[in-house]
C-alpha cells in the first residue's frame, strides 16, 4: 500500500481551485475528484465519481471492515472553498505553500486538511472494525444542492448501514485558562449544529403618493415587524450539548457552573465562553432590504430577508414567536431552510473519539459543543445518521484558527496535520 504525506496531500489539494461562487458552477471540483479517486486507487480502494450537474462531482468509496455486523460509518468532507481575493493574501491562496511551519491557502482549514488527514490515515495500512463510507463532495459552499444533499437525495442506498458521521468543525485545541492559572487543553466536538433558516418577509399595502397620509404603507409595515425581530432578546434555551459543555469546561477549568445564570457562567469561564455565546440563545438578523422606487412613491409591497438560527428543538416555538412580531400584512416564506443536527453526547461514539485525541494528546480535555453555523451533516443527519464536528488538529496557543475559514491567510499548521492523521487512525480503526 502506498504511503501518503499528508502536508502533501493537502498542498496539492488547495492547488486545485474549486472556488465555489453560488452560481451553480465551481471550478475544479472534477479534477480535485479525480486526484482524490486516484489517491484511493493507489491505497486498493475502490470508488466512484458521482456527477450531480458535468463537473459537479462527488467522489464515494466503501472500506470494508473486519467487523460486518456492527453499522458503517461515515467519513465525509467538501473540496469546494469559497472565494480568495488574492490581493488580500500574503501569499497565492492556491499555492498550497508551506512557511514558517505552516501550509497556506484557501481549504487549509475548510476543510482539504480533514480529506488530506482521512486519505493519509487510510494510507497507514490498518483494517477498520466497521465498514467506513467515504464521501469527498461538492458544493457545501453554496446549498449542497450538487453535493451532500443530492447525493442524500437521489442516492440514499450509497449511505445504508451508517449509524453516525464524522466531518468538519470539531476536535482542535483550544487553550484555556483554568481557574488556578494553569492552560487547559480543550477539544470541542461538535454534537449539534444550530438550524438555519432563511427567510422572505414580505409586507403588502396601499400604494399613494409620498405627500399623503396612508395607515397601509407597506414599508411602514415591514420596518415596523423588522424592527421588533432586531430588538428581541431571545431566552436562553439549553440544549443537552450546551449543558454538558458547560458542566464539564466548568469542571476542567475549576469554574462553578449555575445553570439558573447561564450568562454569568458563560462570563466565568472566559475564553472557553466564547465558544458557546452563539449557541445558549436563537438568533434572527435582519440582513437584507428591498422596497420603493421613488422618493415621493408609497410602494405596494416591501421585502426583506432575516437570517435565522435556531437551536434544536426549537423551531416550533421560535417560529410561533416570530410570526406574531409580523402584524397586519406582512407574510413569511422560507429562502432555505436547514433544521437543527443533534446526536447523542453519551455514546461509544463520542468516548472513541475522546480516547483517539487523548492517545496524541494524553491531557487532551473533550467537550461536546454546538456549532452556531451549519455544515452538510444537515444532509445527512435526516437520514437517522448521528453527524458529529471531528476533524481532529493540533494548534499551537494564540493561533486564531476560528478567523482562518473563509478569512484571509487561511493557513493550518503542519504539526497539526500530522496529528490530526494520527488520532483519525486510531478512531477510525479503533472505533
Amino acid at each position: 500500500m502506498a504511503e501518503l504525506n499528508v502536508v502533501e496531500v493537502c498542498s496539492r489539494l488547495i492547488r486545485f481551485d474549486t472556488t465555489n461562487r453560488g452560481n451553480g458552477d465551481s471550478e475544479g471540483e472534477r479534477e480535485a475528484a479525480e486526484y482524490v479517486a486516484s489517491l484511493l486507487s493507489g491505497l486498493g480502494i475502490d470508488s466512484k465519481i458521482i456527477e450531480s450537474a458535468p463537473r459537479r462531482a462527488n467522489v464515494i468509496a466503501r472500506v470494508p471492515g473486519t467487523d460486518p455486523s456492527l453499522p458503517a460509518l461515515l467519513v465525509q468532507g467538501h473540496l469546494d472553498v469559497v472565494p480568495a481575493d488574492a490581493a488580500d493574501w500574503s501569499v497565492d491562496p492556491f499555492s498550497g505553500e508551506v512557511r514558517d511551519g505552516f501550509l497556506w491557502g484557501r481549504g487549509a482549514v475548510d476543510m482539504k486538511d480533514f480529506c488530506a488527514m482521512v486519505l493519509a490515515a487510510l494510507a497507514t495500512g490498518f483494517r477498520p472494525r466497521r465498514d467506513l463510507v467515504l464521501a469527498f463532495v461538492a458544493d457545501e459552499e453554496d446549498k449542497g444542492d450538487y453535493g451532500a444533499h443530492w447525493l442524500a437525495a437521489t442516492h440514499r442506498d450509497l449511505f445504508d448501514g451508517c449509524a453516525a458521521a464524522i466531518s468538519e468543525s470539531g476536535a482542535y485545541t483550544y487553550h484555556v485558562p483554568a481557574a488556578d492559572g494553569r492552560t487547559v487543553r480543550l477539544y470541542p466536538v461538535a454534537t449539534a449544529e444550530r438550524g438555519t433558516a432563511h427567510l422572505r418577509l414580505t409586507a403588502k399595502g396601499r400604494a399613494g403618493h409620498g405627500s399623503r397620509p396612508n395607515d397601509e404603507n407597506a414599508v411602514t409595515r415591514l420596518v415596523t415587524a423588522l424592527g421588533k425581530i432586531a430588538a428581541h432578546r431571545w431566552p436562553v434555551q439549553l440544549t443537552p450539548t450546551v449543558q454538558a459543555f458547560l458542566e464539564r469546561t466548568g469542571e476542567a477549568l475549576g469554574v462553578p457552573v449555575d445553570l439558573s445564570d447561564v450568562d454569568g457562567t458563560i462570563a466565568r469561564l472566559g475564553p472557553a465562553g466564547a465558544l458557546v455565546v452563539p449557541t445558549v440563545r436563537n438568533s434572527t438578523t435582519p440582513t437584507m432590504l428591498d422596497a420603493g422606487y421613488k422618493v415621493n412613491v408609497i410602494p405596494s409591497s416591501a421585502e426583506a430577508q432575516v437570517d435565522v438560527r435556531v437551536l434544536p428543538d426549537a423551531e416550533p416555538g421560535l417560529f410561533a414567536e416570530l410570526d406574531a412580531m409580523l402584524g397586519e400584512g406582512v407574510t413569511r416564506e422560507f429562502v432555505a431552510h436547514q433544521p437543527p443536527v443533534q446526536a447523542p453526547v453519551d455514546s461509544p461514539w463520542f468516548d472513541a473519539m475522546a480516547d483517539a485525541l487523548r492517545s496524541q494528546d494524553p491531557e487532551a480535555v473533550v467537550v461536546p459543543y454546538c456549532m452556531g453555523g451549519g455544515t452538510d451533516a444537515k444532509a445527512f443527519s435526516p437520514l437517522g445518521i448521528d453527524c458529529y464536528g471531528f476533524a481532529p488538529l493540533w494548534l499551537p496557543e494564540g493561533f486564531p484558527y476560528r478567523a482562518m475559514a473563509h478569512g484571509v491567510d487561511e493557513r493550518v499548521p503542519v504539526e497539526g496535520l500530522r496529528f490530526g492523521t494520527r488520532v483519525l487512525r486510531h478512531f477510525l480503526e479503533n472505533c
